[in-house]
């Protein structure tokens, strides 16, 4: 068995070397250790671990191999030049306390507005919190499943509340298989080196302190082009800081809110290409499409209300707005400071956020909350603020994602009618297979969005399968931006690219019928299928099945070992 296997890696173990590919001698091994250096790809309850060795082996190829006199090549030295230092891969210089910018500490601390978040790592907090991010999936209502990545297993994340001048410790733990991070917009300073790139089973953590009141948005953030996937996936939640002063609505009625809402609207993508072109499935608030149709918010006739209003995004604007009531005042971005008075509306590009205050007029009955920008409202983002004398306030209504148990979970799996996802094959009803006939000789699947595009095809035997890179971002650490390859992890055949750049392309032609999945090994949980047919007639056909014999039964457990090279020496 073991000759068996080592002959079943000898198509799988390999060396791309100057986009060549260099077979690696496995005669005569005896017991033998496997590894993928740096993050490696491993089988671990059927998902792939990433792949940093392939950032690395990128790395090297810009550096000192094939790429190095490349336009890419020039091009990504000279930003990661600019940006601080050619290696993404060096050991990160000690942190300084900040005692050589101690004049510009002194004089920040002495000025009418506030001083930056900075402060030293080991300063005291006040308050702790902690987030724990993974790939994942969230069940969003209407029977649909989203399967993404989340936040504490929600989407929205927890909504996290401080006070002005709080010193804040936020932790950041990756319970996934891929990198993640954290950017936190209510930071004004440096977030980056202390929550970027957090590896699978890694923990790191940032103090700081929240020196603008308001209402931010934080959301993952793993480094170069990863950033923005991460949050079109999922990964994102609200933090609200509360200003020392009072807003204008509490000195005119002497009183704090009786009703507090944080609502934040945001999207859901079916794809990579829907993602960056900003054409989502659903828009919601809170995380659950018609939440507050479902389970409407009440308050009585004559309550102070104040809503505390993100506009997540990422990509749409959001024009809020409540039917039958005109906002007495509203805040933008949350400060004090920031006060228009009056309005029917407040209009928010993602990122944005304001607090509005009002009055609940003494007429009950329902007052339809919603995005007049009503494209959003029709897929979701729509609420009902019900003004009933019997409704029990104060009343707190946060942010954060529903939560379910497992066996909430688990039936609302078995039951659900589809599943979404942005960087893998769906429910067929949401990504069916694009078909192609014996007359197309060459077909193109796109890379874009940290997604194949279409994410299934059906095509004759003897068609050439090409895939071209779209993305532009290829820079920076961290997923390592938009580079990408296709490799088969199941099926007859096998297939494995190099790493592509942007605008570059990889052939295969398929010539044996059956059944296959492929997948990204720098982002394992970009995945593909292929049916190929011998027969001219095109019939519709399950993507479930495995490969066939012994010999792709191994292949699809071994196969997740590669991404570009995997490295096999004598223990």
């Amino acid at each position: 068995m073991e000759f068996w296997i080592v002959k079943s890696l000898s198509y799988l173990l390999k060396l791309n070397t100057n986009m060549k590919t260099k077979w690696i001698n496995l005669d005569g091994l005896g017991k033998m250790k496997i590894i993928a250096l740096g993050a490696w790809i491993v089988l671990t309850g059927g998902t792939a671990m990433a792949c940093d060795y392939c950032n690395k082996k990128f790395y090297d190829d810009i550096t000192n191999g094939a790429r190095q006199n490349t336009i890419v090549g020039k091009e990504m030295l000279l930003a990661m030049k600019n940006q601080g230092g050619p290696n993404p891969y060096a050991s990160p210089s000690p942190e300084k306390k900040g005692e050589e910018f101690i004049q510009i500490i002194n004089r920040d601390n002495s000025l009418s507005i506030p001083a930056t978040s900075y402060v030293p790592q080991d300063t005291k907090p006040d308050k702790s919190v902690t987030i724990e991010l993974s790939e994942g999936e969230a069940y969003m209502g209407k029977g649909v499943m989203f399967n993404g990545f989340t936040t504490n297993g929600t989407i929205p994340g927890p909504t996290f509340i401080f006070e002005e001048g709080d010193v804040i410790e936020f932790n950041v733990v990756n319970k996934g298989k891929v990198p993640h991070g954290a950017s936190i917009h209510a930071a004004y300073t440096q977030t980056s080196k202390y929550l970027g790139k957090i590896n699978p089973g890694e923990a790191k953590k940032m103090v700081f302190k929240v020196t603008y009141p308001g209402v931010y948005m934080y959301h993952c953030a793993p480094g170069g082009h990863a950033i923005p996937m991460h949050v079109l996936f999922g990964q994102y939640g609200m933090m609200v800081v509360k200003p020392k002063a009072k807003f204008k609505m509490e000195e005119v009625l002497g009183k704090k809110p009786d009703v507090e809402i944080y609502l934040n609207q945001h999207e859901w993508y079916t794809s990579g290409k829907d993602a960056i072109e900003g054409n989502p499935m659903y828009t919601t608030f809170n995380g659950k499409i018609f939440k507050y149709v479902e389970e409407p918010i009440k308050a009585k006739p004559g309550d102070y209300v104040r809503i505390y209003f993100l506009n997540t995004g990422p990509n749409l604007v959001s024009t809020f707005h409540i039917v039958g009531i005109v906002f007495d005042y509203c805040y933008w971005q949350g400060l004090p400071e920031n006060i228009f008075k009056g309005g029917q509306s407040v209009i928010a590009g993602p990122t944005d956020s304001w607090v509005v205050e009002f009055r609940m007029p003494p007429d009950e009955g329902n007052y339809l909350m919603l995005s007049h920008a009503v494209g959003s409202t029709d897929r979701g983002a729509i609420g009902l603020l019900v003004c009933d004398k019997n409704a029990k306030t104060p009343l707190t209504v946060m942010a954060d994602g529903p939560k379910y148990t497992d066996q909430e979970m688990a039936e609302f799996k078995k039951t659900a009618i589809r599943t979404i996802s942005p960087f893998e094959p769906g429910s067929l009803d949401v990504d069916a297979f694009v078909e192609y006939g014996p007359e197309t000789k060459e077909v193109v699947v796109k890379i874009i969005g940290n997604s194949f595009y279409p994410k299934r095809i059906k095509v004759a035997k003897g068609t050439t399968i090409k895939w071209i890179n779209e993305e532009v971002f290829t820079y920076m650490e961290g997923e390592f931006s938009g580079i990408h390859n296709a490799v088969v992890y199941e099926g007859p055949e096998n297939w494995a690219s190099p790493l592509l750049a942007h605008g570059e392309s990889y052939k295969f032609t398929v010539n044996t019928p059956g059944e296959y999945k492929y997948m990204c090994g720098p982002h394992p949980y970009m995945k593909g299928e292929v049916v190929v047919i011998d027969s001219v007639e095109m019939v519709s056909a399950s993507a479930s099945g495995g490969g066939s014999g012994l010999l792709a039964t191994i292949l699809s457990i071994v196969a997740v070992l590669v991404s570009i090279s995997i490295f096999v020496f004598r223990e």
